[in-house]
């Protein structure tokens, strides 16, 4: 299956999914505060606040699982044409004031 975006793309949505609903989440709550039952707005807009919660959870098990795999893949080894070979320097000449 061809993918349609770069596999960074997939997590940059998914955090901007995690942040806007948190925002959402918040508003809500503050524009639906009952101030006789305070703890009732909050209790209606759980829901938002999980999904946020479930996006962010998600996103950081993928970038793991990226790293994990970053991590197994072996360094490139260097070329044997240079390995054994140094440049000297020639030094500068001291400066006379």
């Amino acid at each position: 299956m061809k993918r349609f975006w770069a596999p960074g793309m997939g997590r940059t949505i998914l955090f901007a999914v995690s942040v806007v609903t948190f925002v959402i989440g918040v508003y809500q709550t503050i524009v639906e505060n009952n101030p006789k039952e305070p703890i009732e707005s909050l209790q209606r807009n759980y829901f938002i606040f999980m999904i946020s919660l479930a996006c962010t959870m998600w996103y950081r098990y993928l970038k793991q699982r990226d790293q994990e795999k970053a991590a197994a893949v072996p360094p490139p080894a260097p070329p044997k044409s240079a390995a054994g070979k140094t440049v000297k320097i020639p030094a500068r000449p001291k400066r006379r004031n």
